[in-house]
């Protein structure tokens, strides 16, 4: 298991790719996940009749999760996610094998003494860009530092 700390990583430090091949029970289940019950996740049928689309397919918060586990998976335990904004380009479908790639942007100390890296991570299904997502997250500056023990004004994602 890594344990990240701000003092190992530097703007254009890549993170290991991951891919995972997305199944009808990876949307689903997702779905659920999120009480999104919206056919278009589980339903074939009314994804490719009403959507127009091949199949079903992952719905924003499912993506969310992957963005943030591909990030903790790298960060360690002590990783903290302080916010994420995603640029939606085309969907992620039953079928699809899904290729995380991210690159650190940015590495820095808040005022608080919060260590900081940003990391442009993006999903490609066929060498082709479906979503991105930048995502900041909170790492420990030593080895005795832990993000989550940061409250009130010692957190300021």
């Amino acid at each position: 298991m890594n344990n990240l700390t701000l003092g190992a990583v530097k703007v254009g430090d890549t993170i290991p790719d991951f891919s995972y091949d997305v199944t009808a029970t990876t949307v689903a289940f997702g779905a659920i996940a999120t009480r999104d019950i919206r056919p278009m996740h589980h339903d074939k049928d009314f994804a490719q009749n009403r959507n127009g689309v091949k199949d079903i397919f992952l719905n924003t918060p499912n993506l969310a999760h992957w963005f943030e586990r591909y990030v903790t998976d790298w960060t360690g335990p002590k990783g903290r996610p302080g916010r994420m904004k995603f640029r939606m380009k085309g969907s992620v479908f039953c079928g699809d094998t899904m290729v995380f790639k991210g690159t650190v942007t940015d590495v820095s100390t808040d005022d608080k003494g919060c260590g900081w890296v940003t990391v442009d991570v993006r999903v490609d299904v066929e060498n082709a860009t479906m979503t991105s997502c930048e995502a900041r997250f909170a790492v420990p500056t030593g080895g005795s530092d832990n993000p989550w023990a940061r409250k009130g004004d010692d957190w300021q994602p």
